[in-house]
């Protein structure tokens, strides 16, 4: 149980660096959905699919490397140099041939060419950023990691609060005013030059680390590093896809006048998805360091049950809760109605990341055993189902379509991974309780949604009628677990 509790501990603290940096963003989605027009909150929304491709391409997979190598080689401070060595190089290869094509870039994607240049910068800066993140989360101090990622968010919320809403203020009525420089008419700007300032200013924080771990390629481990982080990195692609491409496919397949409209109001609604986004990327970052650091124990495999089991239960409850207050929560992120259409898709899309969270639990078995490889394979299957569903289904039903790729994907993706795991590192999942949480979530679920039409006493009913049932069956689990979040802890 300690080394469970110790994975908690660590996932709450991440927790923190993504909850409350995304609970500050709550404030920009509201500001952006009354401040731009749905079809440029649509230009954004395709945007900023780009910007996670390119964070995935930019680090191609030496994070995870790194992770790896770092627990394994008895040659640390050479795999640390070499993996900043190598990102450092290549971010400046793409910032100088990025700079160079941003007009044939600009055409080919229909974006503004400036647009283009904040994107390139960005993912310049974020890329430096990788390994002196990663060495934080290696060497176990998620409260530094913590203190810098938020405070990038409150940089970048500020500023954004600056443009949208203290500028105008400033610049009212008086054409020589100073700020008038800052003013753009096409708003958007705004978004991507507070992006560009949070960025700078967390890369002046760490940039430190860049002195403490010093620059040094080892060609030797560069070159096993690579042949690990590859398959990652076509996994990264192919889950950027499934995250992000039917915004794009939406913007392509649909017809020119209303597409960008649509894909605002479906990104605004993906939106309420965030809840489950936020539980699974900190747990995720708590548990690919602890995976690692378990995979000698002698009860290895029983402490990766546990962790799957537990973060299904914990997962299940959010997606019923956000489920059944979709309503609730919709008047908080995306107050304007224009943006309500898209409501239907919210199930789908909580649904689909919970199996995503399952997914990156299940996915320890290839990466512990250096079988990464098993890794591209099931994400790309993933991204070509994403493909496939995409086109055949957004010209029939529109923004429904992608909910519905995205849940099939990820879904496959978990089963998949399950399969694999199984022949080539069984592992003793509790399937009966994992399943029977799921089942009974998604019924409780869909019943609140779609057949009581999201009525919140019905709703209620359900989610305390799962909530006593976790209680039955977890609860002396979960009183440990609680306890160990609330104890002080000198391993933090």
């Amino acid at each position: 149980m300690g080394a469970l509790q110790k994975l908690f501990k660590h996932t709450f603290i991440y927790g923190l660096a993504t909850v409350l940096p995304r609970l500050l963003n709550v404030t920009l989605t509201p500001l952006y959905t009354d401040k731009l027009p749905t079809s440029a909150y649509g230009v954004f929304s395709s945007l900023y699919v780009y910007l996670m491709l390119g964070n995935v391409l930019l680090s191609y997979g030496m994070e995870t490397a790194f992770f790896r190598f770092m627990n394994k080689s008895e040659r640390k401070a050479e795999v640390q140099a070499t993996a900043l060595t190598s990102i450092f190089i290549s971010s400046i290869v793409f910032l100088i041939v990025g700079y160079l094509m941003r007009y044939q870039l600009a055409s080919w994607l229909e974006f503004s060419p400036n647009f283009i240049v904040y994107v390139i910068l960005i993912l310049f800066l974020d890329a430096l950023c990788v390994i002196p993140f990663a060495w934080f989360r290696n060497n176990e101090m998620p409260l530094k990691y913590s203190f810098i990622r938020i405070l990038n968010v409150i940089i970048n919320l500020s500023f954004n609060l600056f443009f949208f809403l203290v500028l105008p203020i400033l610049t009212k009525g008086d054409k020589s005013s100073f700020f008038n420089a800052l003013v753009f008419e096409n708003e958007i700007h705004y978004i991507f030059i507070s992006n560009l300032i949070a960025s700078f200013i967390t890369l002046l924080i760490v940039l430190p680390l860049y002195f403490r771990i010093g620059f040094d390629l080892d060609s030797y481990i560069w070159r096993k590093m690579f042949r690990y982080a590859f398959p990652v990195l076509i996994a990264g692609l192919a889950f950027s896809i499934n995250e992000g491409f039917d915004k794009i496919m939406l913007k392509y397949l649909l017809p020119e006048n209303t597409a960008n409209s649509v894909v605002g109001i479906y990104a605004a609604c993906y939106k309420l998805g965030m809840f489950m986004t936020l539980f699974v990327t900190a747990f995720k970052l708590g548990v690919e360091p602890f995976f690692f650091s378990n995979a000698n124990k002698k009860n290895a495999k029983e402490i990766y049950a546990d962790t799957t089991l537990y973060f299904t239960i914990f997962g299940t409850f959010i997606f019923l809760v956000v489920v059944t207050y979709a309503d609730v929560f919709k008047l908080i992120l995306i107050p304007n109605a224009d943006y309500w259409e898209a409501l239907w898709i919210v199930p789908f899309i909580l649904l689909a990341n919970l199996c995503l969270g399952i997914y990156h639990n299940l996915s320890v078995w290839y990466k512990i055993t250096d079988k990464t490889r098993y890794g591209a394979y099931i994400s790309v299957f993933g991204a070509l189902l994403t493909l496939v569903f995409n086109f055949i289904l957004i010209p029939i039903i529109s923004y429904k379509g992608s909910a519905i790729a995205t849940l099939i994907a990820y879904a496959s993706m978990m089963l998949l991974s399950y399969y694999f795991g199984q022949k080539n590192h069984p592992i003793p999942y509790n399937l009966k309780k994992i399943v029977g949480y799921m089942g009974i979530s998604i019924l409780f679920a869909l019943l609140s949604f779609y057949v009581f039409d999201r009525n919140l006493i019905i709703g209620t009913l359900f989610v305390l009628v799962f909530l006593m049932l976790i209680y039955k069956m977890e609860q002396n689990t979960l009183v440990k677990i609680v306890r160990a979040l609330l104890k002080k802890n000198n391993d933090i």
